[in-house]
């Protein structure tokens, strides 16, 4: 493939694009938030416990209520998840993050869009999802798709 000026000037736009969405304020709540949870030593070490945990509760749920550990290792999960999401911190990460999706689903619709009205672009939001050429909002998800297009 050749590049050419027309090429070179859709990559210094994508370059532009990327470096206004660093320096977005949802990007730099997201930095924030993410920068406060994880030099927080102990939600840190709690992170890592949760993550080790959901390790082990895949392993139990390929063998369900038959597993050894099941009932303990359900309740554990329920526990430390819910302790998790009750920190202010990873709240704070949480909402920090769907702001940035939803900020990246806009601009990938409006790029959708601009190339062509058929375009079909996968978003995280089902108000977004309306938006997007394909009527169902499904397309891929893996669900079945009514999309004409």
């Amino acid at each position: 493939m050749m590049i050419t000026s027309e090429w070179a000037n859709i990559m210094d736009d994508a370059d532009d694009l990327a470096q206004m969405i660093l320096s977005s304020e949802q990007a730099t709540r997201y930095k924030e938030a993410y920068f406060a949870v994880y030099t927080d030593e102990l939600l840190a070490r709690q992170i890592t416990s949760f993550t080790r945990l959901k390790e082990h509760y895949e392993d139990v749920q390929r063998f369900g209520k038959y597993h050894p550990d099941y009932s303990t290792v359900m309740k554990s999960i329920r526990v430390q998840k819910r302790e998790l999401d009750m920190n202010d911190r990873v709240a704070t990460l949480k909402l920090a993050e769907n702001e940035l999706q939803d900020l990246l689903d806009e601009v990938s619709l409006l790029i959708g869009k601009t190339v062509s009205e058929s375009v079909k672009v996968s978003v995280s939001n089902p108000f977004f999802a309306t938006e997007s050429s394909c009527s169902t909002g499904s397309c891929g998800t893996g669900g079945s798709c009514g999309c004409s297009a």
